[in-house]
């Protein structure tokens, strides 16, 4: 079989990525075809030397699919995490300083979110020209893509001050954000001065790049039991957002600080799903500093942890279903080299017997005195982490309280993590009775090399925000690596005024502003060139502000709050001393 046998994705045949008949599974395949083959039906578009995207019918999108193609080659689902912050964390002060005015001139930055309100005058310069450079909205068809790309509109500036110039922008440039949420984070690190109603953006003299998300495919919200109105984006998606706008930068030749906004329970919580690799690559790079929001998952207790020593064999779970769950995904993962098996026991006390492990095991359960129907994957050897998950779903789940066995098998104390999905895609009444706050950075906030944020409150104490997740991630590394202003923060609304949102998005956005600043004083003004995300976060660890009765790092804060002042005040002191 040639290369040339492949089926890819072209412009005749482009409809494909976007059609709600396919659905998108993502394959590394690391330049090997031979690995493309297996999808028959498939159609594939290449990402990058790593990654390919292969479009196959959503028929196959089946309950025995895990078995037949593996956990990993489908794309995790994310929602959104945000619901006086600029004097926090030193920027004004750091304003003040006639040598330190640093407002992001030449610097990008970008956002994969919702889309922007591009006519808000915050993103326009005193001429009413805009301050964005480019917009890829992926939720308007045209001929007009992304080069390679194949789907989506891009928008170029000068399409957007060719519209701003009529009476009826949107009829000229249709894109815009219907949510809120990437127009509030935009405004956070990025919008102009507005003396009037006393805000600003973290940095107001920069340029903008945004992706707009396309809403995740029905069949993968179906599969994953998510309920189709809740804002959902696939992973493939933000994968290719990302590589957007670091093309975005390249182009421009400017350094560029991107902030994502979203996160995800589904997947290893170690840094090593698909999205997480391809982020901390892209945080690799020079000119390039990743903020990622942590979550806002600490107290909505939707994780359980627990280890199980050799003499005791197994440890019991209850969850608590709430009435009116129509259905949810729960993924157990389990520390190798054990194995882990389960049984079940429903809230009207049908028990269904142990579920004994194996390479792969695929069990549909049907219970007989109520409507529940949960499908049980286990994938012994998971392909990037080496470790065992039981991935669980519920469909119409009976209200009160399962109890699940959880049995592990080897020689050595066991330990296993279970999570459910993130608040947006299931009811606030299920979650785990006896639930644990910690490892709950939701993805991408759990890669190594990006800048992850928690949030807390400067305005009451130096809070930490309620709901913020918590570290470390799974396999013990040190998430969040900062706390940032996120509680009650000022930002733009979709009507050109102001409201207050909270959660680590916010925080997120906030601290891209800081990166774009030290991006400024290094690149741009040629004080540290070819910074990247590593050297921005240790800029950062070093200037934090750190609280004399806490422990550094821990599990709440990282290693403290963000101050941009400090850090240049250390590096002031550095140079002084040298």
């Amino acid at each position: 079989m040639t290369s040339e046998s492949i089926r890819r994705v072209n412009a005749e045949n482009r409809q494909i990525i976007t059609s709600e008949e396919y659905v998108d599974l993502v394959v590394e395949f690391n330049q090997n075809e031979n690995l493309l083959r297996r999808y028959t039906d498939g159609i594939v578009q290449v990402m990058n030397d790593r990654y390919a995207v292969v479009y196959v019918p959503a028929a196959q999108l089946d309950n025995r699919f895990i078995t037949t193609f593996g956990y990993n080659v489908l794309p995790s689902c994310y929602g959104l995490m945000s619901q006086i912050s600029l004097e926090a964390s030193g920027v004004i002060r750091l304003r003040r300083s006639p040598v330190f005015n640093l407002l992001g001139e030449g610097v990008l930055v970008g956002l994969v979110d919702t889309g922007i309100d591009y006519t808000n005058p915050i993103f326009r310069n005193a001429d009413g020209s805009t301050r964005i450079a480019a917009i890829w909205d992926q939720t308007i068809d045209s001929d007009r893509y992304p080069e390679y790309y194949f789907y989506g509109t891009e928008y170029l500036e000068e399409d957007i001050n060719q519209a701003l110039q009529s009476e009826n922008p949107l009829e000229v440039l249709p894109s815009t954000d219907e949510n809120g949420h990437g127009t509030m984070l935009a405004g956070i690190a990025a919008g102009n001065v507005d003396t009037a109603n006393n805000f600003s953006g973290v940095v107001p003299g920069s340029k903008l790049a945004i992706v707009k998300l396309k809403q995740a495919k029905r069949a993968l919200l179906d599969f994953y039991l998510i309920p189709q109105d809740a804002v959902a984006y696939q992973e493939n998606d933000i994968m290719w957002g990302l590589q957007y706008l670091i093309g975005v930068a390249r182009r421009l030749n400017m350094p560029i600080a991107i902030c994502i906004g979203l996160g995800s329970s589904q997947g290893p919580h170690d840094g090593r799903s698909t999205l997480s690799h391809l982020i901390s690559v892209g945080a690799n790079f020079p000119g390039v500093s990743i903020v990622t929001a942590a979550g806002n998952e600490g107290n909505t207790r939707r994780h359980y942890f627990s280890r199980i020593r050799p003499d005791s064999e197994s440890s019991v779970v209850e969850l608590n279903v709430g009435e009116n769950e129509s259905g949810f995904t729960m993924e157990l993962w389990g520390t190798a080299p054990n194995t882990y098996s389960i049984d079940i026991l429903s809230p009207s006390g049908e028990y269904i017997p142990r579920i004994v492990e194996g390479l792969r095991v695929n069990r549909t359960i049907s219970f007989v005195f109520e409507r529940t129907v949960i499908y049980v994957d286990y994938v012994m050897i998971e392909a990037r982490t080496g470790d065992q998950v039981i991935v669980m779903r519920f469909e119409n789940p009976t209200s009160g309280i399962w109890r699940f066995q959880v049995y592990t098998r080897g020689d050595l104390e066991g330990s296993f993590h279970i999570w459910l999905p993130i608040t947006a895609f299931i009811s606030p009444n299920t979650y785990f009775v006896e639930s644990d706050p910690y490892t709950t950075i939701t993805s991408p906030g759990t890669s190594i090399n990006p800048i992850t944020v928690t949030a807390y409150n400067p305005s009451v104490n130096n809070n930490l925000y309620q709901s913020a997740s918590r570290g470390y991630t799974r396999i013990g590394e040190i998430k969040p690596d900062v706390a940032a202003p996120g509680v009650n923060i000022q930002a733009p609304d979709l009507q050109q005024g102001y409201t207050q949102i909270s959660g680590t998005g916010a925080a997120a956005a906030h601290t891209t502003g800081i990166a774009a600043i030290l991006l400024e004083w290094a690149i741009v003004r040629n004080n540290y060139p070819g910074v990247d995300s590593a050297q921005i976060k240790r800029f950062l660890i070093r200037g934090a502000s750190r609280n004399p009765n806490l422990s550094y790092p821990n599990r709440d804060w990282g290693y403290g709050i963000v101050d941009i002042y400090n850090v240049f005040d250390i590096l002031r002191a550095s140079t002084q001393d040298g």
